[in-house]
């Protein structure tokens, strides 16, 4: 279990990581929380989060320990009383480990294992960590490990303060009296600075094949709809009752890490690409809004942001204020969004807005109103057509099915006839072979 909380000593990218519902045969980890409300935001709600993401990685909070104080103590954050008692707690709890609700510095991390004996990591760690087993793709763990060391890398500090009393030195030389850890602590520096090196560039190759895919995309005038959210509210189970997609869905936090998509057709035949991408959460680490941009960004190339949120979390609205905080530091201002609570079949469903959208993946309830919706939004994409194609014009039947969408097709005398749904970019082609709507068709739009 050393590997889900020592920080030190990050996998290769090429390891293959654990099936996410993989179960630990030792069973959950007891672990302590670890808080200090400054006030700043809801410490219990953030507590609660905290505990579920210590479950999502193979832990269980058995206690937590709350020290409400305008100003931290700049060794430890937590102050001396408090973190006796945090000490007893560990102990009586039987707790293998200590998580904080916050970010620490390495000498933090020192200091608070030294006086609680037990191991301790933070809140950004444990979301690493998390990343970390959960990546599936290449890309997700690179951009997992390159999270990971530019995390570690301002903690060497702390880690070399304590090597360098190995000792060092021996007889004579111009380094004889050079300490052991100041060396291991430059040489550490160097390598996590090479490896930070190649896997950036690593990424940014990846990036730019990821961008000629983007662009493929949009040259061939395919929507996209990115769905959106905090972490576990279902958008997995959307994906896979709107497309019948086999993805990963599991009621845990990340279960999705690398973005998935797949094709729906909407009422009105046009087709559409469906992402569906990493959930957020509060307070998510920079470390990983970076590391994770080149995935998080299919967001900001949408043509549609579907907004999710958990209709049975009283902090529905919370969460969707962090989705729309992520979505705006990713440059996503300008796109059309449309609101969507999931999980609407839970007890404790909380009441919303007539105007709202309610949706079930396990139900089915409101998914046909939601394609309904992402029709309305495009609309101005698409034109509903009757035509008829001359025998020597049959290659725009093509176009037909690889741009839009064909309803209904009829092989006549003079050529063939189609009812079919085309794009306004496309809609140059058929004018010469347009008919006049016939009665009780529906008129074009």
């Amino acid at each position: 279990m050393s590997e889900l909380i020592h920080l030190p000593g990050v996998e290769p990218a090429g390891q293959p990581a654990p099936s996410p519902d993989a179960a630990l045969p030792e069973g959950p980890v007891p672990v302590v929380l670890l808080a200090l409300d400054q006030g700043r935001f809801d410490a219990a709600r953030s507590l609660d989060e905290l505990a579920a993401l210590a479950e999502a990685n193979g832990m269980q909070a058995v206690a937590s320990v709350v020290q409400k104080r305008s100003t931290p103590e700049a060794a430890t954050m937590l102050g001396e009383g408090k973190v006796a008692e945090a000490r007893l707690v560990c102990l009586n709890a039987g707790a293998a480990a200590a998580i904080f609700d916050g970010e620490l510095t390495g000498s933090q991390l020192r200091n608070l294992s030294a006086a609680l004996q037990v191991e301790v990591i933070d809140r950004t760690m444990l979301i690493l960590e998390i990343f970390r087993s959960r990546a599936v793709t290449n890309e997700g763990k690179l951009q997992t490990e390159l999270a990971l060391l530019r995390y570690q890398m301002p903690r060497l500090q702390g880690l070399g303060e304590a090597l360098s009393r190995q000792g060092g030195g021996g007889g004579g030389g111009a380094g004889a009296r050079r300490g052991a850890g100041e060396t291991r602590l430059e040489l550490d520096r160097r390598h996590i600075r090479r490896r930070i090196e190649m896997l950036e560039n690593r990424l940014k190759e990846m990036e730019k094949r990821r961008g000629e895919t983007r662009r493929a995309r949009q040259k061939s005038g395919v929507p996209v709809v990115a769905l959106v959210g905090y972490t576990n509210v279902g958008k997995s189970s959307l994906t896979n009752a709107l497309c019948g997609a086999g993805i990963f869905e599991a009621d845990m936090l990340f279960a999705t890490l690398d973005p998935t998509a797949r094709r729906l057709t909407l009422p009105s035949g046009l087709d559409v690409v469906l992402v569906d991408t990493v959930g957020f959460v509060s307070r998510l680490p920079h470390h990983l809004v970076d590391a994770f941009k080149s995935t998080l960004e299919e967001a900001a190339f949408a043509d549609v942001l579907v907004r999710v949120a958990d209709a049975s979390d009283p902090a529905a609205a919370e969460q969707l204020a962090v989705t729309d905080q992520v979505l705006d530091e990713l440059g996503c201002g300008g796109i059309p969004r449309l609101t969507v609570y999931n999980k609407c079949d839970k007890s404790g469903a909380v009441p919303f807005d007539p105007s709202v959208l309610l949706t079930s993946a396990r139900t089915g309830r409101g998914l046909d109103e939601l394609k309904a919706r992402l029709d309305d939004i495009l609309a101005a994409r698409v034109r509903r057509i009757e035509a008829l194609l001359p025998y020597g014009q049959l290659a725009l039947a093509d176009i037909l099915r690889s741009r839009g969408s064909v309803q209904a097709e009829e092989y006549r005398p003079e050529g063939v006839y189609y009812a079919a749904t085309v794009r306004i970019d496309d809609l140059h082609r058929f004018e010469p072979y347009l008919l006049p709507r016939t009665p009780g068709s529906p008129a074009p739009e």
